[in-house]
Order: C-alpha cells, then structure tokens, then sequence
C-alpha cells in the first residue's frame, strides 16, 4: 500500500492506493510542518488517524509532500521520523511545491508553479527540476499574499481603525477580536500561522467590497513582483497555482496577470487528486 500526503500548515491530505491505483482510503490530518512542529506533535497528530495508525507496518511507500520541507534539515528529521512510525515503507520527503508541480503539470512542462494558501511559495520548474530564486524565510517576514498574510493585514487594520464601520460590526461578529485570546494564539499555541489564514476568509466572502478589493490587488502585486517576476521567462511559460486562496480569487488573479502580461495556466485548490493520477501512473 502506497500512502500520498500533501501536507501545509493547517491539514494534510492523506490518501492510499494499492498496487493498482486504486484508492483504498482518504484522510486529513492537522498540518504537519516541521519547521512548527517538534516530532511528538507530529506523531500525535499521525496517531489521532486510525487509518494511518492501523496501516503503520503494511505501507511500502510513503510520498509526503510538505510546506516546510524546503531545506535538507527538514527533509531529513520527517524522513527520520516517517522512518521509525512506517518501518516497511520506503520513505520519500519533498517540498509541497513538488505536490503543486505534479498535480496541475504536463509531463515535461516547463512552467512557473506557485502556492497560494495558508502560506505561499513560487518555483520554476524546467520539465524536470525545480528552481528557485526566493528562499522562504517563514511566515513572519515573507509569504506574500497568504492566507496568514492577509490575515494578518485585516487583524492590523482593524486594530488601527483603519477598516470600514460596517465591514468591522461584521468581523466582529464573527471573529474574537479580545486581544488576549488573539495574543494566546499567535504566542502560546502552535500554527500561529494557520490561526492568521482563518481570517483570509472574511476576506474572500468580502471581496466585492472595495476595502477587501485594495488588500487582495495589492497581495497580488506583490507576489508578482517578489516572486514570478524573479524568472527572466516570466511571461513565456503558463503560471499554475495551487492553494485556497488562488482557488476562490482566481477572477482576481486574472485581472493582474492581464495587466502583467502573464499566463494563467491552471488552477487547483488542493493537489492531492492530481497526485493520484500521477502516483498511479508511475507505479
């Protein structure tokens, strides 16, 4: 049994397939980044499964695609650690852009792949290896147009006063804005980063509103430019995104890549169906 996971900060997608392909079972998990997470939280979150638990000595393979995965110290520690919880299976750990690059890619296509979800991330894959211009360093100073970014950016305006009257009655309806329980989040409990995407949402379901619509355009420019613009062949090769926050402001996106003469190629909100076809096909 082959288990495929595409794991960000906030959930990670599980699914088996058998020597065939076929899927035997799909299950999410909490986010699993390492670079958040110590090994006992990821093991405790891989136990709260019982499809997982119960499948521990029958996978033979195990294909973990993961936001925080970008570096070789990271790779090793989940490979190290998948290794003692899966001891038959043969282990291979990558960065979540290669889940991306799988799922919306033609074989051998050259292409500019990003992620835009709780965090965000872009890559240049030339048909068979991935390259990037931009190191991650984390959610604190980077992950432009986020889903924690823009989070971030509604909790600041709205502290500052700087959001709408009748947008502000509404986000307090239906967040807690007390700011001790937003300090105990972002400081005392893990995943500040996924705490912050949850209010992207109030984001999306408001994004007609010309307050949402300067936040949103101006997240997009931003990616455009500290991240795809980074490859001279910008505009030569279709742009696929993965993610939420691509998947439900596609339209926006659309705008900006007309106005920066780039290519929107495809579109996905998660990878992991893309990931079966491609896991089937190459067993």
């Amino acid at each position: 049994m082959k288990l495929i996971v595409d794991s960000g900060s906030t959930k990670a997608d599980w699914i088996a397939i058998d020597e065939e392909g076929k899927v035997l079972f799909t299950t999410q998990t909490l986010g699993l980044n390492p670079e958040i997470l110590n090994g006992d939280e990821i093991i405790e979150r891989l136990n709260d499964r019982f499809d997982i638990l119960q499948n521990k000595k029958t996978t033979t393979h195990l294909f973990f695609y993961g936001a925080g995965c970008g570096t070789d110290r990271m790779k090793l520690m989940l490979s190290q650690l998948f290794q003692g919880y899966f001891p038959n299976a043969i282990i291979v750990v990558e960065e979540d852009t290669y889940a991306a690059v799988y799922a919306t890619s033609q074989k051998g296509e050259k292409a500019i792949v990003s992620i835009l979800g709780t965090g965000s991330n872009c890559s240049y894959f030339d048909g068979h290896i991935l390259h990037q211009k931009v190191q991650s360093l984390g959610y604190i100073v980077m992950d432009d147009c986020s889903g924690n970014v823009f989070g971030k950016e509604l909790i600041r305006k709205y502290y500052f006063n700087k959001m709408p009257k009748e947008l502000a009655e509404v986000f307090e309806k239906e967040y807690n804005v007390d700011p001790d329980f937003i300090k105990s989040k972002l400081y005392k409990e893990s995943n500040p980063n996924a705490y912050l995407a949850t209010f992207a949402k109030f984001l999306i379901q408001n994004k007609e509103h010309e307050f949402c619509k300067k936040i949103i355009f101006k997240g997009m420019k931003s990616f455009v430019k500290n991240y795809i613009k980074q490859f001279d062949n910008c505009k030569e090769v279709p742009v696929h995104f993965v993610g939420s926050i691509a998947f439900y402001l596609k339209d926006e996106l659309a705008v900006v890549f007309e106005k920066y003469e780039l290519q929107l190629g495809n579109v996905l909100r998660r990878p992991i169906d893309g990931l079966i076809a491609y896991h089937a096909s190459n067993i």
